[in-house]
């Protein structure tokens, strides 16, 4: 009988699985906020092996696919490839919004920045 009760368990588990992967997923909240970033000139420079860079993505969940991210390092995880090295990003992450003035410099925060503070320098609504 046991071994009836864990063939069942196992075949819910099974299905429920198949359901998840087969069921297409919903949009992330912040969808509109992270690609609204990009379409205002910011920036996220990061690299896979940085633990600030995923805590930045994880502030977005599944959002986090859409934001304007560059990868800086080379798969070996070793230096830094040329598009980070030609703008002088020294930190992960770093992020260049576009800046507001005639001037083609742009501004540069470092490190995880909140949801709050990159709507505030890119003008994106941040929904609730």
């Amino acid at each position: 009988m046991k071994k009836y009760i864990y063939i069942l368990i196992a075949l819910v588990v099974l299905g429920g699985v198949i359901w998840l992967v087969m069921t297409p997923g919903k949009t992330g909240k912040l969808d509109s906020f992270a690609t609204c970033l990009g379409e205002k000139g910011a920036v996220f420079y990061g690299a896979f092996w940085c633990g600030h860079c995923r805590d930045q993505k994880a502030l977005f969940g599944k959002s986090s696919k859409y934001l304007p991210y560059v990868e800086c390092s080379p798969p070996n995880g070793k230096g830094q490839l040329p598009v980070c090295t030609n703008l002088g990003v020294e930190s992960y992450p770093t992020w260049h919004f576009a800046s507001s003035t005639a001037s083609t410099t742009p501004e540069i925060l470092k490190g995880v920045i909140e949801l709050s503070v990159l709507a505030e320098k890119t003008s994106c609504v941040l929904p609730e």
